[in-house]
């Protein structure tokens, strides 16, 4: 069911890779609400999804970016604002890689090149975002800008090596970011930290269908869904929260706040 909650809003919306991204279930909620958009992504991405398909689909346009160089982002909010006319009222941020992953590396044998190419695909990339709209002066007044996170950024998941320390960085630059565009423009900054979800990039963690069911077990509403996602990320876009900023979330059926259940209780007794 749509209320209209984006119409006339214009926004930016990255990392969308194919149907299971959250980004992508993001953009078709904006579209269904009212929103219009361009759709981005780096080019390696580009090529790996369907993110054309998409941008069919939302009547949107699609505008490669590789959002650690300030000289693509230029481009990418120029014409971004061309397509859309006007300034942006909201801007996603859904960019996350981790190669230490990808290459199976453990955290006490990490690849430090590797190691700092994740923290400025993942956080850094935030900043850059912010900056270069800053100096364009392109998101509007009460604009919102959401980045995706999670909670090892809190929480030891061993598993999850590198990418913990990028997202810990990813929502340090939210509060601090957070309060220079509020004073500066109105503009709020804020993070979502997700349930385990089964996207394309999720489910090629080591043990993560064991880390999405220990969640789903100890959390009182079980897993929040990438669709769930999206409807929490809509409200955060719309004029219904102009006075949330600088957050960092909890959308994970409330699994942050749980140190035990019943249902881990259970399986320690098995």
């Amino acid at each position: 069911m749509a209320y209209n909650l984006l119409k006339g809003k214009r926004g930016i919306i990255t990392g969308a890779l194919d149907e299971n991204s959250i980004a992508w279930k993001i953009a078709q909620r904006a579209h269904e609400e009212g929103a219009t958009f361009t759709l981005t992504n780096a080019p390696i991405a580009m090529r790996m999804g369907a993110i054309n398909q998409l941008a069919e689909q939302c009547q949107s346009k699609v505008i490669g970016a590789d959002a650690t160089v300030t000289e693509d982002l230029e481009k990418l909010y120029n014409e971004s604002t061309e397509f859309l006319g006007g300034k942006i009222d909201f801007v996603l941020h859904s960019i996350g890689m981790s190669t230490n992953i990808r290459k199976g590396r453990p955290y006490g044998d990490l690849n430090y090149d590797w190691f700092v190419k994740s923290l400025d695909v993942s956080a850094l990339s935030l900043h850059k975002m912010l900056q270069v709209a800053e100096k364009l002066d392109v998101i509007a007044e009460h604009g919102s800008v959401v980045a995706l996170s999670y909670i090892a950024a809190q929480r030891v998941f061993p598993d999850y090596t590198d990418m913990a320390q990028a997202k810990a960085l990813l929502e340090s630059i939210v509060r601090s970011y957070g309060y220079r565009y509020g004073k500066l423009k109105n503009v709020r900054v804020n993070s979502v930290s997700q349930s385990p979800t089964k996207t394309t990039a999720g489910t090629g963690i080591s043990g993560f269908d064991v880390m999405y069911d220990y969640a789903d077990q100890l959390s009182p509403l079980g897993n929040a869904t990438a669709d769930e996602c999206a409807d929490y990320v809509i409200t955060l876009f719309s004029d219904l929260t102009r006075k949330v900023t600088m957050q960092n979330l909890y959308h994970d059926g409330g699994f942050a706040h749980v140190g035990i259940s019943e249902g881990i209780v259970e399986k320690m007794k098995d």
